[in-house]
């Protein structure tokens, strides 16, 4: 017959040994017998606390092996950020110089051609004289040859040949490298007023811009003070520049002592009556069609109900 003890020694030996490798249990681990099996023995305990001292072995190993994965990461990252920033910079820098050089290169030539004579006056074009004489206007232009083009102020040369009596309007231009160029519109008289001091030149503005002989065609304007702000001059010509270019060419004089009443004398001798500026497209269209009946007097003065006598 077997040896009990011995039998159940040998039981607990064999339960002993780990599944997963861990060591031999001591001999002196064995729990004595006749302790109640349900409590945890010393041996089962050794076994407990290994396996606990292992997991948290492998614990710490993890948390470690993690830092330092995340270290390298972030490290990594914050390299290639700072080379980023790097290359930015160095873009940054470039575009500074290069707009820094475009600057420097743009005052230098501006200053070259402000400066020196490379762009300078060599000629000047005078164009749209007919009565004013080129030498009137480069009189009045007042610049002389070689002067830089940078340095004239065009709008100034422009108002000093228009304070010509008889310039309406005037410009003027640089035309690089070397040329000045002045483009003038003459004003043209459509009738003739005299005064004290002799016969006055006024163009359809009412402007009085020279004191001559009117030219052949140029009606006689009878008002009390004409000029461009008088409201009888202006009503007078209106009334010549509604009429038909061959019809204009037959006016004589035309009168206006006030703005409502208006007449106009052709070279034949015949009225017309013409009253106020309303409606002054009409009266004009039933003028033409009027000067075709006989008559003295001709009244469109009403252009619904028109009269001839």
């Amino acid at each position: 017959m077997s040896d009990p003890d011995h039998t159940a020694e040998g039981a607990d030996e064999e339960a002993a040994v780990p599944a997963d490798g861990d060591e031999a249990t001591e001999p002196g681990d064995t729990d004595k017998p006749g302790e109640d099996e349900s409590a945890e023995g010393p041996r089962m305990r050794a076994r407990r606390e290994r396996a606990e001292r292992r997991d948290a072995q492998r614990r710490a190993i993890a948390l470690e092996q993690a830092r330092r994965e995340a270290k390298a990461a972030a490290k990594g990252k914050y390299v290639d950020q700072g080379k980023g920033d790097g290359r930015g910079k160095v873009q940054g820098l470039h575009t500074l110089l290069l707009a820094l050089l475009l600057t420097l290169i743009t005052v230098g030539l501006g200053a070259i051609l402000y400066f020196t004579p490379l762009m300078s006056v060599r000629q000047t074009v005078v164009t749209g004289t007919g009565v004013i004489t080129q030498q009137d206007v480069l009189g009045a232009l007042n610049i002389a040859q070689g002067t830089r083009l940078l340095q004239i102020d065009t709008a100034a040369a422009a108002d000093r040949v228009a304070s010509i009596r008889r310039v309406a309007s005037a410009r003027v231009q640089c035309e690089y490298p070397s040329t000045l160029r002045v483009t003038i519109v003459e004003r043209v008289p459509i009738a003739a007023w005299t005064g004290a001091d002799g016969t006055h030149l006024i163009d359809r503005d009412g402007v009085d811009f020279a004191n001559e002989p009117p030219p052949p065609g140029i009606p006689a304007l009878d008002v009390v003070a004409p000029g461009p702000q008088d409201p009888t001059t202006k009503a007078a010509l209106q009334v010549l520049i509604s009429l038909a270019p061959d019809l204009a060419r037959q006016v004589a004089k035309v009168a206006a002592p006030s703005v409502s009443s208006i007449t106009l004398t052709l070279d034949d001798g015949r009225t017309i009556v013409w009253g106020t500026t309303e409606r002054t497209a009409e009266k004009a269209e039933k003028l033409g069609a009027l000067l075709t009946q006989p008559g003295r007097t001709y009244d469109v003065s009403s252009p619904d109900l028109p009269t001839v006598k």
